[in-house]
């Protein structure tokens, strides 16, 4: 894991205008933060979860030699082909979840704004299994 820099703070900018409310979740700590294992994974297989208008099931590499599956919400923003071969990453030390009778092996990152979801998609040249730190 990445370890902070141990550099003097910058100095604060006058604060602006606030924008929309950034962030109602409380703040955790570092060690809470670095708990989260961030992979970079490749989409092997993506297809439709039958009987669901949302779900979609990635086949990924993850670097471990063994594919790893991730259902994910977001069939209202992506079809499973455009998918196929993109680097993308997901947080890989969540607890399994069953989820319209598959098991999901973790979760893919997004970003959201105004009801807009877009993946977060990295260089194809970054391999699978890298670390975000």
């Amino acid at each position: 894991m990445c370890e902070p820099m141990n550099q003097p703070a910058a100095p604060a900018a006058a604060p602006e205008a606030a924008p929309e409310a950034a962030s109602v979740r409380p703040e955790i700590t570092f060690d809470q933060f670095e708990a989260v294992e961030m992979t970079v994974v490749k989409v092997k297989a993506c297809e439709a979860v039958k009987k669901s208008k949302k779900l979609l099931c990635f086949q990924l590499d993850d670097g471990s030699g063994t594919d790893r599956q991730i259902l994910s919400g977001i069939a209202a923003w992506y079809t499973p082909e455009e998918l196929v071969g993109k680097t993308l990453v997901a947080v890989t030390n969540l607890a399994p979840r069953k989820m319209m009778g598959r098991e999901s092996q973790g979760m893919l990152l997004s970003a959201e704004k105004d009801g807009n979801l877009t993946l977060v998609m990295l260089d194809d040249a970054i391999p699978a299994g890298a670390k975000l730190c």
